[in-house]
């Protein structure tokens, strides 16, 4: 199934919400509170379609398929580690090292590693250039 992509009207509808962290083209990240929400009235006998609309979304724009998808996620992710399964952590482990928290050490490693590196790719490329010469003569 295709996903929906927003409109920017859509989009601007959808952040007033307290329980959305952000809304791309096609993606809603909710806060984790809302998540908890969820799974409190889930387990109470809600349907997920009722609990979004209580809490303010416009269901007929997110879509049931949306909806049915995020509850299983979450249903899922709390079945296997709890409430901390429902956490975003995206925003914590991205793998990568922020450039902000580097210091100067770190920072000059990774310029001299740059540098290494392409000047490595200048060296491949010439002599590429030079067998391109050889061959072309023959």
């Amino acid at each position: 199934m295709d996903k929906k992509h927003f409109t920017q009207k859509e989009k601007d509808i959808l952040k007033k919400n307290p329980y959305v962290n952000s809304v791309g083209e096609s993606i809603i990240t909710y806060t984790d509170e809302f998540r908890r929400i969820f799974i409190a009235e889930s387990e109470n006998g809600k349907l997920p379609r009722e609990i979004f609309k209580d809490s303010g979304f416009n269901v007929d724009l997110l879509g049931s398929y949306r909806i049915r998808k995020a509850a299983y996620r979450w249903k899922k992710a709390y079945r296997e580690s709890g409430i901390d399964g429902l956490t975003d952590s995206r925003k914590d482990y991205s793998g990568r090292p922020t450039k902000e928290n580097m210091s100067l050490e770190e920072k000059n490693a990774r310029i001299e590693a740059q540098i290494q590196l392409l000047k490595a790719e200048n060296e491949l490329l010439k002599k590429l250039k030079m067998m391109e010469r050889g061959q072309g003569k023959k």
